[in-house]
């Protein structure tokens, strides 16, 4: 039987830039380029006003991927478009073949009321151009938001997301044969368990890819009550159906040092370390972490 386990958790730090001080910090991903590390991360401002934006995106490097040097000016703004006046957040990458980068991320309305996909796109991230509205719900039925692609063994891809619905959050796919789209809903990748950790809310979380291994997410789960955790389930080679799902959350936020802290964790980019997994996550909705895992077989 799989298993997955924690070996060690570090915490990740931002210095400089914009989001090195008075910003909640989520939602880093994290990736290896060019011998180094590089992030992109929500910031949030602290305290959020009521006409702050819900949050901007950053940029950083790294040596060893724990302390990022981050770059002078936000990644992503909010506007001048309408579906992301409102905040910037969730970022997800993909480095293309030819060296563009696609930034997936969440837009928020001027009103913050609706959430949507957006794809922005670039041969440098100091310059991204916002292309096209990739996933929007209709207006009043919810958010579209949180990206993470996969390529499947026949060399498609599998964009999954989270989505409303009945007052809850749930995990969307769609699949298209570009990473860049367009895109086609498929049937959700797994639901809730009634009697488990995760029988309320579902988020999308990074996919690692390991040779020889099942493709396995980090996802997120929370019951009624939104104490969010952070569980693994695992796909064949093609995502058509599920391979192994653990029983237990594999992550759970420490004792908060504030009473009124949020009792979450949640999960955001993987990077692999030799035969261990990387998983960036945050904290509380403001504090950003790293653990390192392993998997037994």
């Amino acid at each position: 039987m799989v298993a997955y386990a924690v070996e060690q958790l570090d915490d990740v730090r931002l210095t400089g830039g914009p989001l090195g001080k008075k910003f909640d910090l989520m939602s880093p991903f994290v990736w290896r380029e060019d011998g180094r590390y590089r992030i992109l991360v929500r910031g949030v401002p602290c305290p959020l006003g009521p006409t702050d934006p819900t949050g901007i995106i950053g940029g950083g490097t790294s040596e060893r991927g724990l302390t990022f040097a981050m770059d002078d000016t936000p990644t992503i703004d909010p506007g001048p478009d309408a579906d992301d006046a409102g905040g910037c957040e969730d970022p997800t990458v993909v480095v293309m073949p030819d060296g563009r980068y696609l930034v997936y991320y969440t837009g928020v309305d001027a009103r913050r009321a609706q959430s949507a996909m957006i794809l922005a796109e670039g041969r440098e991230l100091a310059s991204l151009s916002k292309m096209q509205l990739v996933l929007k719900a209709p207006p009043g039925e919810g958010n579209i938001k949180e990206a993470t692609l996969a390529q499947t063994s026949t060399g498609a891809w599998r964009l999954f997301y989270e989505y409303a619905a009945h007052g809850a959050s749930r995990i969307g796919l769609a699949g298209s044969p570009s990473p860049d789209g367009p895109w086609t809903v498929l049937p959700d990748p797994f639901g809730i368990r009634e009697d488990s950790w995760d029988n309320w809310h579902l988020s999308t979380g990074p996919i690692a890819m390991i040779d020889g291994a099942d493709p396995v997410m980090f996802y997120n789960g929370a019951t009624h009550d939104a104490r969010w955790r952070i569980g693994w389930i695992s796909f064949d080679r093609d995502f058509s159906c599920v391979t192994g799902r653990g029983l237990e959350p594999l992550l759970v936020p420490p004792p908060a040092t504030d009473r009124n802290a949020t009792d979450i964790a949640f999960a955001a980019s993987t990077v692999i370390e030799g035969d261990l997994i990387a998983l960036y996550y945050s904290l509380e909705d403001r504090l950003l972490r790293r653990a390192l895992i392993r998997r037994y077989a």
